[in-house]
């Protein structure tokens, strides 16, 4: 099979943990009889660099042009004094909202072999840590009007949050629709004892779930959701929240977990293209140095052969490969607990030897 994917590369360490996710993708493409071929696709603050804007147009035709877009990190400090409208992060923007990606799913889960260095009490971490945050992507505070004024001689910001009916039903029915394959079970997080976009999203989820006789549904406030993740996770299945909410909590959880260098993410829209990138930053004060945990970018790899191209034995072969390694003890600095650190490239090696 052959499929084409725009790399964008970003800053930071980004091209040093694409540079990793690209070759097991290789080691994949070698063992299973496929063909991957890979497209430049400059964003973020090299574009800014480069052609001043964080998102070039044809960047954006080739990731519209591609079967799907493997992302590393974009920003760092550099940038900041940038116009808020020309930051790193307003090209990811932009291109999520091309690219019609109105949710992201965001997996949180303790490796066994990691979970001394889960920072919760140990018998927290014993019960277990497996849950998905399906989060809104493209509508809430973030895709909002924005506005800084001069009232009254003092400076006034605004911030718009609005969501309609159809952005909340269309990101429900993927959170229902998850937890059949999973445990059964939607937990809901908003804040509607205050905000009436989270009494719209409350009524609009609770239409859908009447669609799921068979999943269980649960509604929680976000200040409550942020303190059960960390008192007791193992009770979410899949929670399903709106833009800000679900930036915010699946950071919190990929915490927990014991790195946030573990944890992939993909972005989905209506077709099978997709986003797929880590959840961490571009982490410029180890930029490269060879320091890098790969494993959140080779993670996001799999989830695209997963999702986006149908490739569920050569995803199960990633991440069995990725299992293997932490096994037998390979680990990045971020997940370390004394012995032997490996580099960046040294791990996406000892991931590639177990395809």
């Amino acid at each position: 099979m052959k499929k084409s994917i725009a790399v964008i590369r970003g800053d930071g360490i980004g091209p040093e943990i694409v540079g990793e996710a690209i070759r097991v993708l290789d080691a994949v493409a070698a063992k299973f009889g496929h063909t991957f071929t890979y497209h430049e696709a400059p964003m973020g603050g090299n574009a800014i660099d480069a052609f001043g804007v964080p998102l070039p147009d044809s960047s954006l035709e080739t990731c519209l042009s591609c079967d799907s877009v493997l992302l590393g990190a974009v920003g760092g400090p550099k940038w900041d004094a940038q116009p808020p409208a020309n930051r790193p992060e307003r090209g990811l923007l932009r291109l999520r909202s091309a690219m019609g990606l109105y949710t992201n799913i965001r997996p949180a889960r303790m490796f066994a072999d990691l979970s001394a260095a889960c920072p919760l009490r140990s018998d927290i971490a014993a019960r277990g840590i497996d849950f998905v945050v399906v989060r809104e992507l493209i509508g809430g505070v973030y895709f909002g009007s924005h506005s800084t004024e001069t009232v009254d001689g003092e400076q006034k910001a605004t911030d718009i949050m609005s969501y309609s009916e159809h952005e909340i039903r269309r990101v429900a029915h993927v959170a229902f629709q998850m937890a059949r394959k999973r445990r059964g079970r939607v937990t809901s997080v908003d804040k509607a004892n205050v905000l009436d976009c989270s009494r719209l999203w409350r009524r609009v989820v609770t239409e859908v779930a009447a669609e799921y006789p068979d999943v269980e549904l649960l509604h929680m406030y976000v200040d409550n959701a942020a303190m059960q993740i960390v008192r007791d996770p193992s009770q979410f299945d899949v929670i399903v929240t709106e833009n800000l909410f679900g930036d915010i909590l699946s950071d919190e959880a990929s915490q927990i977990t014991g790195s946030i260098g573990m944890i992939p993410s993909s972005s989905m829209g209506e077709g099978s293209r997709g986003l797929y990138e880590p959840i961490h930053g571009s982490a410029p004060d180890i930029a490269g140095q060879d320091k890098a945990n790969p494993i959140g970018t080779i993670l996001a790899a799999a989830m695209m052969l997963r999702y986006s191209f149908d490739m569920a034995a050569e995803a199960d072969a990633v991440e069995a490969a990725v299992d293997a390694a932490l096994k037998d003890g390979c680990r990045c600095g971020d997940i370390a607990q004394g012995g032997a650190v490996l580099g960046c490239r040294a791990m996406g090696e000892a991931i590639c030897q177990r395809i």
